[in-house]
């Protein structure tokens, strides 16, 4: 392999990939590609390129001193980007905004493929990228500018990063600016982008993953579900399913397909409405598994309006349960046009 692709997650929350040699520093890639990492040195001694390593293989030499990195910062996954010289793909957190690197979000355009409405429930939409997809992390979003309105709302990708075609789960908002132009979207037209943003995306899985997706919070998990399809994990992944009304429940015959395609992964839907035809009636924390929690050993993953995580996370407080690490999102549906 002559190069690796290497995601770059801002702190406020911007992600730039770039090409990195087999032999070359990421530093060194990144100015490359006019993205001006923090830097002063540039030769091992005074630190300020330090960074976290989030996944990925590399080799950080011993040109450097212990005064710029500590043996415990190494263990940490600490890295100094003018020494490290990738041995696969990684994602490493950048401690600063990407405006401070003079770089910034991407932006592109797709055209509507398709849009299939869930009832009064969900829409999904497809999108075509002319050219290379740009990629993104598993569980990241992206704007997307509603025509005509010069204004954005805020979406998950559901489909594989680098995927041409591009799919969406999008909230029925009656009355919503988004919700209001799907109703009536044709085919062919084009819709402007930018991202991808976001630090909600699957980490490296060194452990049992527990997913827990609030009505169409279930669209990172799917981006997740399909990089889990193809790259294969040896441990158990979990996902709790919620919702509102049972015509929320949606895209239940795609996560059947990822049980057969994803070894070790299985999931439960649940709907709050107490009057209910579901099997479940109840939360996502009142059909949480012992099993799914392993004592702790779990990195939990939740995606799904603020009073559901609020909710998640009193749970966990109040049971006494600390996960190896939880990632969330909160979303809230857009107030509807004047």
């Amino acid at each position: 392999m002559n190069s690796y692709r290497i995601a770059l997650n801002f702190e406020d929350g911007v992600t730039r990939f770039v090409d990195c040699g087999a032999n070359e520093k990421v530093l060194d890639a990144a100015f490359r590609n006019r993205i001006n990492l923090p830097m002063d040195c540039s030769d091992g001694v005074c630190g300020t390129c330090k960074c976290r390593a989030e996944s990925g293989a590399y080799d950080m030499g011993d040109d450097y001193i212990e005064d710029a990195l500590s043996g415990d910062e190494v263990s940490d996954g600490l890295v100094l980007t003018c020494q490290m010289v990738p041995r696969s793909d990684c994602v490493i957190a950048v401690p600063v905004p990407s405006t401070a690197c003079k770089t910034g979000t991407a932006q592109f355009s797709g055209t509507v493929a398709a849009v299939a409405p869930f009832g009064d429930a969900a829409y999904e939409l497809a999108l075509d990228v002319a050219g290379d997809a740009p990629p993104f992390l598993p569980g990241q979003y992206v704007n997307i500018g509603v025509p005509g309105s010069g204004q954005h709302r805020s979406y998950s990708f559901s489909s594989a990063s680098g995927a041409r075609r591009m799919t969406f789960l999008i909230k029925h908002v009656p009355g919503g600016l988004m919700s209001g132009w799907l109703a009536g979207a044709a085919s062919g037209a084009t819709l402007e982008m930018t991202g991808p943003l976001g630090s909600f995306y699957l980490r490296a899985v060194t452990r049992p993953l527990l997913f827990l997706a609030g009505g169409t919070g279930l669209a990172p998990f799917l981006s997740m579900l399909e990089e889990l399809a193809r790259q294969g994990t040896n441990h158990p992944v979990h996902m709790i399913y919620g919702v509102t009304r049972d015509q929320d429940l949606v895209l239940v015959e795609r996560l059947q397909e990822y049980a057969l395609r994803v070894p070790g992964f299985t999931f439960t839907t649940c709907v709050a409405d107490p009057g209910t035809a579901h099997e479940r009636q109840g939360y996502v924390t009142q059909h949480m598994p012992a099993q799914a929690l392993h004592a702790g050993n779990v990195d939990v993953y939740l995606c799904g309006p603020p009073p559901m995580v609020e909710a998640v996370q009193k749970y966990f407080k109040t049971e006494g349960i600390t996960p190896a690490s939880f990632h969330y999102e909160k979303f809230a549906a857009n107030q509807v046009t004047a």
